[in-house]
């Protein structure tokens, strides 16, 4: 009988997330694992806490605790099709720009081979670009699972290989609204801070000195009473770097359970982080294309609370 691997993740919940519900906490760990396979995984004692099975999704979890994830290895690594609705914005032969929703992963990977963009984009194209291989099938660039908007994918390798460019030589536009802690003393500023690995929690981001050079600009769109809403440029994409970085600077992004204060003043589905703006050379006409997608109704809900926040 052959042997089933498993990769296992360790890791200590700290004082910012004590209190709150274990499937939440997991599934902002874990960037590429839904939050219903979060649940599936407990539910079948796949997570431990101090050792014993972690069973309740609703479980409070405290600080200090240890958690052990273990995800099994699954004999089938080739994302299939799947039926999932698209919110389309564009698509020609080469390319397809999506507004992505919350809560929806970008691509499979071990322990999430289902639900995620690649299997939807692969039932509505039938054929997707190569070069990222078999679970990144047409995904040029990724945006968090829980935030919202606009992607950029390929249905061919050279489109793939002419936006992958474009990102490289940082001449993609990608532009975000973010709603974040705090005020704001400046219009606009740039944060220029390398982004890495978190040494105390290997499931994090931070700032760090031996990270990957990593550069966001912002400007501030509305002020409110203990809160800003700013547009957020990359000039580089680091993985969760605007998130990163507005809590470097001490302004985390409202309903950021991973990155921001452990009590929130609203219960939100995720971040509110909208990818909003995108804009890039198309690979085969050569014209500038610029797409724009207003934010989904709960980001816009949570705007005009702060707008009649005393």
């Amino acid at each position: 009988m052959e042997q089933m691997h498993e990769e296992t993740f360790e890791f200590i919940i700290e004082e910012e997330h004590a209190g709150l519900r274990a499937d939440g906490v997991l599934s902002s760990f874990f960037e590429d694992l839904s939050r219903s396979r979060i649940q599936k995984l407990m539910e079948s004692g796949f997570v431990s806490a101090d050792g014993e099975p972690l069973l309740s999704r609703k479980q409070k979890l405290k600080a200090g605790t240890r958690i052990v994830l273990r995800l099994p290895e699954e004999k089938d690594a080739v994302p299939l099709p799947e039926d999932i609705p698209l919110d389309v914005v564009y698509e020609d032969e080469s390319i397809i720009v999506v507004n992505k929703p919350v809560g929806m992963v970008v691509h499979p990977a071990p322990g999430n081979r289902s639900g995620t963009l690649v299997n939807a984009l692969l039932a509505r194209c039938g054929s997707l670009s190569g070069l990222n291989g078999p679970d990144r099938l047409g995904i040029v660039h990724r945006i968090d699972k829980d935030t919202s908007g606009l992607l950029v994918c390929a249905k061919d390798d050279d489109a793939h290989a002419a936006l992958a460019g474009q990102l490289a030589d940082r001449s993609m536009l990608r532009s975000y609204r973010a709603l974040c802690f705090y005020g704001f003393s400046e219009e606009s500023g740039t944060i220029d801070a390398p982004i890495g690995r978190n040494p105390s929690n290997r499931l994090k981001m931070a700032v760090v000195g031996d990270g990957k050079p990593a550069v966001t600009h912002w400007e501030v769109r509305e002020r409110f009473n203990g809160f800003t809403e700013i547009d957020a440029g990359l000039e580089t994409g680091r993985t969760h770097q605007i998130r990163v970085h507005l809590a470097y600077i001490d302004r985390p992004v409202l309903g950021d359970p991973l990155y921001g204060p452990k009590k929130q003043p609203y219960t939100l589905s995720g971040q509110m982080l909208h990818a909003e703006r995108i804009g890039f050379i198309h690979p085969k006409s050569g014209e500038y294309m610029e797409f724009c997608a207003e934010p989904p109704e709960e980001y816009l809900l949570t705007v005009q609370k702060l707008r009649n926040r005393k």
